[in-house]
């Protein structure tokens, strides 16, 4: 595997200008590869979509969910009871459904971790890759990309033959270089 660097680009015409000033720079065109990556969720690793069977942060939702159904549910009860003269028996009985669902909405939210929790994530756009072999050509490929308009920049490690990055994953944890997101 070698290193490879990326940046991030909003137009095509800076992808075109960075993959330019890329090869006028030394790189050579096989080593060089540009693509669009979708945003997060939508990579349809999974038949019916999707990138993950389910969504991180969302271990503990069915326990916060059953916490709310009752909590809800009993509250909504109660107030349908109060307007029970008025409504009659049906009163107590869409307060306590209405009140379930509100209850299993909040409670699954509740459970929901925060970002911070989460490892950084790589967001949709235009990439330029281009693999380096020594620091010197790392650093060249880095000062390129930025001088291009190059946001997001990162460091992996992969393969990129005859102009195709055949490793990449779009769900691999970003490298940002020098804390960029």
């Amino acid at each position: 595997m070698a290193t490879i660097i990326i940046g991030r680009f909003a137009q095509q015409d800076q992808v075109r200008d960075a993959i330019a000033a890329l090869q006028a720079a030394g790189a050579p065109a096989a080593q060089i590869t540009s693509f669009y990556v979708n945003p997060p969720g939508q990579h349809d690793v999974y038949p019916v979509g999707g990138d993950r069977d389910e969504s991180p942060g969302a271990e503990d939702v069915d326990a916060g969910s059953a916490a709310g159904i009752g909590a809800g549910g009993a509250a909504g009860a109660a107030a349908g009871a109060i307007t029970a003269p008025a409504t009659g028996p049906l009163g107590a009985i869409a307060g306590g459904l209405v009140g379930a669902h509100i209850g299993s909405l909040i409670g699954s939210l509740s459970q929901t971790d925060e970002d911070k929790d989460m490892p950084p994530i790589r967001q949709s756009g235009m990439l330029v890759a281009v693999t380096v072999t020594d620091t010197d050509e790392e650093q060249r490929a880095i000062a390129t990309l930025r001088e291009q308009g190059g946001t997001c920049l990162e460091r992996a490690q992969g393969q990129i033959v005859d102009g195709d990055w055949v490793d990449f994953d779009p769900l691999s944890t970003p490298d940002f270089i020098d804390g960029e997101k």
